[in-house]
């Protein structure tokens, strides 16, 4: 790896994007089941349905301050317009590299099913398919950048959202910017 993007070793990304997105996601499902009403058979719709969206939810809560916890207990920025300050791989880290935006994903997926709103799970996985283009690329090729071979090697054991891992995306007009 010769070159990254001129900002890539300074800050990844410029807005705080992913709470945006998922703000946006959550104000778009929300907004559209107001106007344009989009659930389940009314046979499919009980405890079943609001537990299961319950325990998502939960799930999503725990992944995002279980992710929080562990940044601020290894002293490195939290906010993803910032530098991070270190490469932290324990924790919620050790099972995916995005474990707030996984979270945050699950939250609005549980949400989606406690109120039977379609809206708001499609929203969801639009939110986390632009996250991931818009903001957990970025930071990654800013780790990258930063961290080296420490960061390649943690990419290489831990998938980016759940799955078997992958290579880390080129940017934009490749590694070599001359």
């Amino acid at each position: 790896m010769t070159s990254m993007p001129d900002h890539a070793a300074t800050r990844p990304n410029r807005l705080p994007w992913p709470p945006l997105i998922y703000g946006a996601a959550l104000v778009a499902g929300l907004g559209l089941q107001a106007f344009v009403p989009v659930g389940w058979p009314a046979a499919v719709i009980g405890w079943p349905l609001r537990g299961t969206g319950v325990l998502v939810a939960a799930a999503g809560l725990g992944f995002d301050f279980w992710a929080l916890h562990t940044l601020r207990r290894a002293h490195t920025n939290i906010l993803p317009h910032r530098a991070a300050d270190h490469l932290v791989t324990h924790g919620p880290f050790a099972l995916t590299r995005n474990p707030i935006y996984l979270g945050n994903t699950l939250l609005v997926l549980g949400i989606g099913l406690v109120l039977s709103n379609a809206w708001l799970m499609g929203a969801a996985l639009v939110a986390a398919f632009a996250t991931d283009r818009l903001a957990a690329r970025r930071e990654e090729w800013h780790l990258a950048a930063k961290f080296g071979p420490a960061f390649t090697s943690y990419a290489a054991r831990v998938p980016r959202w759940i799955g078997r891992p992958r290579p880390i995306p080129q940017p934009p007009g490749g590694w070599d910017r001359s």
